[in-house]
């Protein structure tokens, strides 16, 4: 990064904001025939009803939530590498930390599909509100959902002003470029920026005290939607280890996510003099970390089911790696706490194809452990004549098809219409005797 200018920097990633060409748009639409399938599915169970999902009794839970907790997890990474890094002032999280705040918003808005999509009758979700109101129906304040309303939303609202404080004085560099309806759109969203003395302190200051507020919220967020499940008595479930277990977790599937969405974005936009090789193997280190904490989980869940000696929390273990979704388990073993290994060796950690397809690999393992915890507790639970097996419906699978798809769709329109990387903050980590160069 040292080679670089200040002038290179605000070239390199505003060139990104030019018209886009043919096979962007290709790819757009692409998705957005995925949103539409996603759409018709949805606004057909509607229609007909909740029963085409796959859901049964007494697996009254499916993809939907699987979903919700699988995004809201995505969701984390962001402000780990946002926040907590920019505590620390890792200078490697600066080229990659406007597209993990960017993935955090994103997600947290997808999730947030999940439970009206999973309500049913979507237009009866002012009952979940905590308001006042004459009918004197109040949300019970004891359920994990009414903290996941809270959680959620106090996330999504930090996370948005965060990310969108740090793209202010990238905001106007673009506006001082662009001409046309670009320089008004700029224009409004830079508010007024003009890069005064004295708006830097504010925006320093305004930055550093979110990046303060949303580092709790890393740890809040994820044990709270733990709690979903910890605060039950199903086997499998109610467990002291949920809400370090699902954080790890989180932050695991983030940091993959990341390099999922970042090496193709280094590729296209020829981002390889800002985005690294050393970034990208310091992200693959992180994930060595986190994937060993979520192994060292896995373990302890085993261990504190064989001490307790309660013949039931021991069966429901033994069944998940043995039993009708012994597959799906193993997927989540291997590719969680297993694969991540390969980062031990340099070469891995320094090759792109490598670092690509591990990171794809752990997304489809944190899907899966997701799906094990949720559908494997209540599918095996206290009363042998009430086992049931769950499937994923054609209608659910449609669904979590259009939410992918929309996830990626507002990706791809963020990068080609707004700095997808930091310039301010790319600039911080040049050396002096090379910054003003061009």
């Amino acid at each position: 990064m040292s080679e670089l200018t200040y002038t290179e920097i605000d070239a390199t990633v505003l060139n990104t904001l030019t018209p886009p060409k043919r096979a962007y748009w290709l790819t757009v639409a692409a998705l957005a025939a995925g949103i539409l399938i996603g759409l018709s599915c949805w606004i057909y169970q509607i229609f007909v009803g909740i029963g085409v999902g796959g859901q049964n009794n007494p697996v009254g839970w499916g993809t939907y939530l699987i979903n919700f907790v699988f995004w809201v997890g995505i969701a984390h990474s962001g402000t780990l590498i946002s926040a907590i890094l920019y505590l620390f002032r890792a200078g490697w999280r600066n080229p990659i930390a406007r597209a993990a705040e960017t993935m955090t918003v994103f997600a947290v808005c997808t999730a947030g599909l999940f439970p009206l999509i999973h309500l049913g009758r979507v237009w009866l979700v002012y009952y979940m509100l905590p308001y006042p109101n004459q009918r004197y129906l109040w949300p019970n304040f004891q359920s994990p959902l009414v903290f996941d309303l809270v959680a959620i939303s106090t996330y999504l609202t930090v996370s948005s002003l965060f990310w969108f404080t740090g793209m202010l004085p990238d905001l106007a560099a673009a506006r001082d470029r662009a001409a046309g309806w670009r320089r008004r759109f700029y224009k409004i969203l830079s508010l007024g920026w003009t890069g005064e003395h004295e708006q830097w302190r504010h925006y320093t200051r305004g930055y550093l005290f979110f990046a303060a507020l949303a580092t709790p919220l890393v740890i809040s967020v994820h044990s709270v939607v733990s709690w979903d499940f910890a605060l039950a008595v199903v086997p499998g479930w109610h467990s002291t280890i949920f809400a370090p277990y699902f954080v790890a977790g989180a932050i695991h599937s983030g940091l993959a996510m990341v390099l999922t969405l970042m090496i193709p974005l280094r590729a296209i936009f020829d981002y390889k003099r800002i985005i690294t090789d050393d970034v990208l193997e310091n992200v693959a280190k992180t994930i060595i970390f986190t994937g060993l904490i979520v192994g060292f989980a896995y373990a302890t869940e085993y261990f504190i089911a064989w001490y307790s000696h309660n013949e039931i929390e021991i069966e429901s273990f033994r069944w998940r790696a043995l039993g009708d979704y012994s597959l799906e388990f193993w997927i989540m073993v291997v590719c969680n706490s297993l694969v991540p290994l390969l980062f031990f060796f340099k070469k891995y950690r320094r090759s792109t194809p490598w670092l690509f397809g591990i990171s794809i690999l752990i997304n489809v393992g944190m899907w899966f452990e997701r799906f094990v915890i949720i559908v494997g507790g209540p599918a095996h639970d206290f009363i042998p004549h009430a086992w049931g097996l769950y499937t994923p419906s054609a209608v659910e699978m449609g669904i979590m098809l259009g939410t992918f798809c929309l996830f990626f769709f507002l990706f791809l329109l963020f990068v080609k219409h707004l700095p997808s990387v930091s310039m301010t903050e790319m600039k911080e980590t040049l050396e002096k005797g090379s910054a003003h160069g061009s």
